[in-house]
This record gives structure tokens, sequence and C-alpha cells, in this order.
């Protein structure tokens, strides 16, 4: 028997292996917001009308909040995107996990509640990546 020498993983190397895992997550949270919750918000779904006129804020919340779930789930399936995106989602589901506590149905914030575990998972994995997209922005 020969001895064999495991090599130390790097945390680079980590961070890919988290990657590719949270790949799947990541891409049906995307489909999920942009046919399930995004688009239907903007082409005015009748259960969406509903949903807005019982959180008191007015349609044009509905508006904003599908084009904000349409740009975030586009932007989890565009890897230099991803981080940002993820980030920006944790402050909507913060604001959705508000709504069904206060408002809608306090058992229903358990979802977006979830949601944000993965967003937050996904933001931290590419953190560098994202740390450098501002970076160049301030360029």
């Amino acid at each position: 028997m020969s001895a064999q020498t495991v090599q130390p993983r790097t945390a680079a190397a980590d961070r890919r292996t988290v990657r590719k895992v949270l790949w799947v997550p990541q891409i049906l949270l995307a489909v999920f917001l942009l046919v399930a919750s995004g688009l239907p918000k903007l082409v005015g779904q009748a259960d969406a009308v509903e949903t807005f006129d019982l959180i008191g804020w007015g349609q044009w919340f509905r508006y904003v909040t599908g084009v904000i779930e349409v740009a975030g789930g586009i932007g989890l399936l565009i890897p230099r995107l991803a981080g940002l995106a993820a980030t920006g989602l944790i402050g909507l589901m913060a604001g959705a996990i508000t709504t069904q506590l206060l408002v809608i149905e306090p058992a229903w914030a358990l979802m977006p509640a979830a949601f944000a575990v993965v967003f937050a998972a996904i933001a931290w994995n590419r953190r560098y990546e994202t740390r450098e997209l501002l970076q160049s922005l301030k360029r």
C-alpha cells in the first residue's frame, strides 16, 4: 500500500464547490421569480391585484414589486450579477416577511424567510464578485 497525501482544500475551491451546489436552488428561484411571481404581478393576474389591494399601498406597488422580482430573477442567472441580485432580493424578502406577518397571513412568512436564507447563501458565496463589480462601477 502506498501512502497518499491529501491536499488541503483551499477556500477558493470550497467556494467553487458551494457555488456549484447553489446553482440548483438559484435557477429554481430565478424561474419562480420570473414565471410564478413577477410576471403575474406585471400582467395584472387577479390574485396579485387582490393581494396588493389587501396590502393597501396601491397597484403601483404591485408593478414595482413585479419589476424587482423579474430583475432579480434575471440577475440570479447572470454569474457576475448573481451576488448583487441575491443581496437585493434579501431586502425584498424582508418586506414580504413583514407584509405576511402584519397584513396577510403569518404562516406564509416562512416561504420568503426560506428564500431569504438561500439568497443570503448565494450573496455570501459571490461576495468577492459583488465587491469587484461595485468597485468597477466606482471607477
